[in-house]
């Protein structure tokens, strides 16, 4: 898919409107902006390994000025993401409109081989610099206390995407069912993409017929529940940026589902990513505390990570078998 999507810059397709800038663009781009929309330019924008981005210069039928970022990528997979994170992206904004870019539409290419699909939303100019811990973490508790899941169940009505891989976030009632279902998914695409790895089968099977009832299942014992709450899911610091208008932080490129609040931050264990400083888990365990039993969320903690870690390790095939060996 990468090489299919980077090639529409290199050979742009007969088919593509040009503007000013060096991006080109599709009929049907062009028409999910607001009626009376003029594009003034359309240019590269960041990078990507599996998609290619654009910043988009337009103005409003009353003179108005707006910017756009515009997100592409192949093929069915590409589908997936575009969908998925449009949707992902909406549900974040619903709940917290000024933690996210809005999000505008996705769609598909009118014409050309292969199949392109698209996810279009306002643009913010943002620096790439480490979050503020405050602000990023008493929002991101904003977030998980305050939502509400459409269902009452863990999940989400389309696919989401971390990275380039497909999640298994169908609803479910019961959150340990559904952290089973999540992980066992992603882990049986790692020995699909990076191979079989016999004493890590065994840790798994013994993970999910041993560790996950016991360790995860406890949440959902004894009178306790688990609110389904809404989550970036792929929370790293290049999934972050700082309004340089404004100094909000915003958050972007999410995979988002109900879960555990934000599986109690098991994403900020892991090794690749700059906010596992602790004091990132720590200031968002001041806004919102573990869950009971305290005294075993850094088991939790760590039996999340894993997700994270293998993910990752599915995502970057050249590092994956290193990485889930971590």
């Amino acid at each position: 898919m990468s090489e299919s999507v980077h090639a529409l810059l290199n050979e742009p397709r007969p088919d593509a409107v040009f503007v000013s800038g060096d991006f080109p663009l599709d009929e049907n781009v062009l028409a999910s902006f607001p009626a009376g929309s003029r594009v003034l330019s359309a240019n590269r924008f960041g990078t990507s390994a599996w998609t290619i981005t654009a910043r988009i210069h337009t103005e409003l039928l009353d003179g108005t000025p707006m910017r756009y970022f515009l997100k592409c990528a192949t093929e069915n997979r590409g589908r997936v993401m575009m969908e998925g994170e449009f949707n992902a992206m909406s549900e974040l904004h619903k709940t917290m409109p000024d933690f996210v870019p809005k999000p505008l539409c996705w769609g598909q290419y009118r014409v050309g081989s292969p199949d392109t699909y698209y996810f279009l939303e306002e643009f913010v100019d943002m620096s790439d610099r480490v979050p503020e811990p405050n602000q990023l973490c008493s929002k991101l508790a904003k977030l998980h206390r305050e939502s509400v899941s459409p269902t009452g169940k863990f999940g989400l009505q389309v696919t989401t995407c971390n990275g380039r891989t497909p999640q298994e976030v169908s609803w479910e009632s019961s959150w340990t069912v559904f952290f089973s279902k999540l992980l066992r998914h992603v882990a049986d695409v790692d020995f699909e993409v990076n191979g079989m790895w016999e004493e890590l089968d065994i840790l798994e099977k013994r993970t999910f017929a041993q560790v996950i009832p016991r360790l995860i299942g406890i949440l959902e014992s004894d009178g306790r529940s688990v609110k389904p709450s809404l989550i970036h899911a792929d929370l790293w610091e290049g999934n972050t940026g700082t309004s340089y208008e404004t100094g909000n932080i915003y958050v972007f490129d999410s995979g988002a589902f109900y879960a555990h609040h934000e599986m109690e931050i098991g994403d900020w264990r892991c090794t690749y990513n700059k906010i596992n400083n602790r004091i990132y888990t720590k200031t968002y365990l001041r806004y919102y505390g573990p869950s009971e039993p305290k005294e075993e969320w850094d088991d939790r903690n760590r039996m999340y990570s894993i997700y994270f870690n293998v993910i990752y390790s599915v995502n970057h095939m050249a590092s994956g078998k290193a990485v889930r060996q971590t």
